[in-house]
């Protein structure tokens, strides 16, 4: 860990307060195959942990579907609405989402590599040379993330065993799950990453579902 600060931060690095990511890249709205480009505005707290995501999936030419993940006070709330006015999906307030934006929190935290610091509450616990677990408490909830780091130092990927994947009808399935890192580029005196992509880890394979470019990120410090 000490290495991975010693890359991925400078010599008095001050503290993020705030964060806003520009991405885009491409969601899997349809397994297998049925792919849709998507932009996004993520805003990012770290004092309490929390994010928003903000997102358009172009279902069709002139449809777009508005998608709302958020992590607030320790809990989490997903929406999907088309035409903002049509709901398709909302869910929020039970456990399993609480954790699932909490680990959803951690693994974008490399976007804003001091919200991992341990003075920020994550402790760390070794697992082997190369990787690392990350926990985290926030507002009652409680999840960790396991973390892979590559030659270079810095973040590769991070990994669940058990991450809570929705069903649908109120209900999920603990589920291993991965997100890939790469490309670091140097923002604000940190070496961050600029794309990424998500994948769950199904019996039957990998299924990757959402590949994004990080084009932008506007920081402010305490």
């Amino acid at each position: 860990m000490r290495r991975f600060f010693e890359r991925a931060l400078t010599p008095g690095q001050r503290l993020v307060a705030h964060a806003v990511c520009t991405q885009s890249g491409s969601f899997l709205v349809r397994p297998p195959r049925t792919w849709r480009p998507f932009d996004a505005l993520e805003r990012f707290d770290t004092a309490p942990p929390a994010f928003m995501w903000d997102a358009r999936i172009r279902a069709l030419p002139g449809l777009a579907i508005a998608v709302h993940d958020t992590l607030r006070d320790g809990q989490g709330f997903v929406s999907a609405r088309l035409l903002k006015v049509v709901r398709l999906a909302s869910a929020g307030g039970t456990p399993a989402i609480a954790i699932a934006a909490l680990q959803r929190y951690l693994a974008e935290a490399v976007v804003l590599p001091t919200a991992l610091l341990p003075r920020e509450g994550v402790r760390w616990s070794a697992l082997g040379d190369g990787s690392a677990r990350a926990t985290l408490t926030t507002g009652g909830t409680t999840a960790s993330l396991e973390f892979t780091f590559g030659e270079d130092g810095l973040v590769a990927s991070v990994y669940a065993p058990d991450r809570p994947r929705d069903l649908g009808g109120g209900r999920s399935v603990p589920t291993p799950w991965r997100g890939r890192w790469w490309d670091a580029v140097l923002r604000d005196g940190m070496r961050v990453p600029s794309r990424g992509e998500v994948e769950w880890l199904l019996p039957e394979g990998s299924l990757v579902y959402w590949r994004a470019t990080l084009s932008d990120v506007t920081y402010s410090f305490r």
